[in-house]
Order: C-alpha cells, then sequence, then structure tokens
C-alpha cells in the first residue's frame, strides 16, 4: 500500500550542507522562503495511511527501510508534508525525524518520493 507518493519540484541552496549531515528535510512546495533553502520541496499530497517503522521509503530507485518514526511525523506530513528523513542510524530521534539507515541518494527535480508498506506495493 502506498502511504506517501510526492514528486520533487526544487531543492534548496542550502541542502548540501545538510546532506553532509545525513538529513534531508522535506516541505510541501508552499514552504515560507527561509525553509526552502534548506529543504527539499516537493508537490501536495495526501497521507494515505499512517508512517511506521518497518514500512520502506524509495527516492527514485534507492529502497531504505523506515528505523524509527517520531511522534509527529504523521500530523506534519498530512498538514505541511514536512519530515526531517535522517539517514544514520546513530543520531537522536526528534518528534518530526524520520530515520532509516544508508547513503542520501542524489535528489533532483522530478525526483519521486514513495513511502510505502513492503507487504502491500
Amino acid at each position: 500500500m502506498v502511504k506517501y507518493l510526492t514528486t520533487v519540484t526544487a531543492v534548496g541552496e542550502q541542502v548540501s550542507e545538510l546532506k553532509e549531515a545525513n538529513i534531508l528535510i522535506i516541505f510541501n512546495e508552499d514552504a515560507p522562503k527561509e525553509l526552502a533553502e534548506i529543504s527539499v520541496l516537493h508537490t501536495k499530497e495526501e497521507l494515505n495511511a499512517e508512517v511506521r517503522p518497518g514500512d520502506i521509503l524509495r527516492i527514485d530507485e534507492c529502497d531504505y527501510v523506515i528505523l524509527d518514526v517520531g511522534d509527529e511525523v504523521n500530523k506534519n506530513l498530512a498538514l505541511l508534508g514536512h519530515c526531517c528523513l535522517k539517514f544514520d542510524n546513530n543520531t537522536g530521534l526528534l518528534p518530526g525525524d524520520v530515520r532509516v539507515d544508508g547513503e542520501i541518494p542524489d535528489i533532483k527535480v522530478g525526483s519521486r518520493i514513495k513511502i510505502y508498506d513492503k507487504e502491500r506495493i
């Protein structure tokens, strides 16, 4: 089951700096300018079901198992298309964080971000 599916519309100027810290911040494309500079912006989409540990995050053709989901992630995704993707299993988990383990892929305008339940693709 696809829980969230969106397309990247812009990549903020400061995203590369956060990538060095294994972090990607995503927001709907109507994010304020100061947040847009540090974020991967994407089309507004609906959250079809709650994101949970064990789900799969796919960015283009790269898959990551979701290890942890902060308490505010589902609310933030539904309202703002926002969460902080942490590609590091050694950092603390904040309420708006989704933790996966692996290398951050190249992300560009047109990239697809998908979250799905691995049992029901």
